[in-house]
């Protein structure tokens, strides 16, 4: 994929950072041994966090400020990152959806992240760009139906929106049939190493559980 970063973006947030994971995958319905590894992570963050402090994780808080600067409330339009781990501190089951998704989301609770997953065949042409969302922009949220993006970070290819950092889109979501992935990290808070940790985490999870030997990644601006 070429990535582009547009203006409106590096104007509000000019430290942004991405990566950008492509990978050949196999998915599976459910795995066990990520879910262990998922269920620990939960009594490890429910030791040290709370709803309240979850929000001063750097990753989050960065991505919170953005939404502002872009015109939206993140209380009311949560960064998914922060709503799976306050959905994890406040003793609810995170959803289990397939292998890929879950491992994602997984990555995404440990980095703080907001991560999005997508079917690579299902992107139309081979560049996407990062814009903020415009009033009246259709966009189908993965089992939210129609959401308001105004506002939102978006990536676009080249029929529309497919990617925000509070929902991803239905016309391109994972299935058991995804067999190329892309998998987007939204660095808000610049921190390149840790991005940069991130994507090799998510190429280790996709080797132990999506037989995959990994795939790449690249870092954009």
């Amino acid at each position: 994929m070429n990535i582009i970063v547009s203006k409106e973006i590096k104007d509000v947030c000019p430290e942004f950072v991405g990566a950008c994971v492509e990978a050949d995958v196999v998915n599976t319905s459910y795995s066990e041994g990520l879910w262990k590894e998922i269920h620990a992570l939960e009594e490890e963050f429910r030791a040290t966090l709370t709803t309240e402090t979850l929000k001063d994780i750097p990753s989050i808080a960065a991505t919170r400020r953005i939404y502002k600067k872009c015109g939206k409330d993140p209380s009311r339009y949560r960064p998914a990152s922060e709503a799976l781990i306050r959905r994890m501190l406040q003793g609810k089951e995170l959803y289990k959806v397939d292998t890929l998704v879950d491992l994602i989301n997984l990555a995404s609770i440990r980095y703080g992240y907001s991560i999005g997953g997508f079917d690579a065949d299902k992107f139309v042409g081979d560049t996407l760009a990062l814009g903020i969302g415009r009033e009246g922009e259709p966009y189908e949220g993965i089992g939210r139906g129609l959401i308001n993006i105004a506002g939102l970070p978006v990536y676009r290819d080249n029929e529309g929106g497919v990617g925000t950092p509070t929902s991803d889109n239905e016309r391109t979501k994972i299935t058991l049939d995804t067999h190329r992935l892309v998998v987007l990290i939204n660095g808000y808070d610049g921190n390149r190493d840790r991005v940069c940790q991130n994507a090799e985490y998510i190429q280790m999870l996709l080797q132990k559980y999506a037989e995959s030997n990994g795939g790449s990644y690249f870092l954009f601006l």
